[in-house]
């Protein structure tokens, strides 16, 4: 009687512990592997769209000019005359492309200077006279 009644509570552990296993999962999945794939998702994207003329960086911190690029390699301007080879993939991110200064002929307005406003002083006299006249 005593070893049914140990046998009946197994049963319901081990739907307990399969149940935990696939929630435990599905948090991974949610929080590890998702993003993850988000993010390869858009760096695939970024190396897809890249063009002659974008300024990138590199994996390893190097910065250059895309100058051409082929199926699976870019060939990057790292100063000028410089040309070096890296591989699509080593591309991390696209700088943005810079805003071209527009000079107008117009005078900068200058703020004016501040104006003090000076709070006035009581006079050290007037002040001694009023005490001893109190006195």
């Amino acid at each position: 009687m005593v070893h049914a009644a140990a046998e009946g509570g197994a049963g319901g552990s081990g739907f307990t512990t399969i149940l935990f296993l696939l929630l435990l999962f599905g948090v991974v999945y949610f929080l590890m592997i998702r993003p993850q794939q988000k993010r390869r998702r858009e760096a695939q994207t970024m190396q897809n769209t890249l063009g002659p003329g974008d300024q990138i960086v590199t994996i390893g911190g190097l910065h250059g000019t895309v100058v051409t690029i082929d199926s699976d390699l870019a060939t990057l301007e790292v100063a000028p005359g410089v040309v070096v080879t890296f591989a699509r993939p080593a591309i991390a991110r696209v700088l943005p492309k810079a805003e071209p200064v527009v000079e107008t002929d117009e005078d900068v307005p200058v703020e004016d200077e501040p104006v003090v406003i000076e709070e006035p002083v009581a006079d050290v006299d007037d002040t001694i006279a009023d005490k001893s006249k109190k006195d």
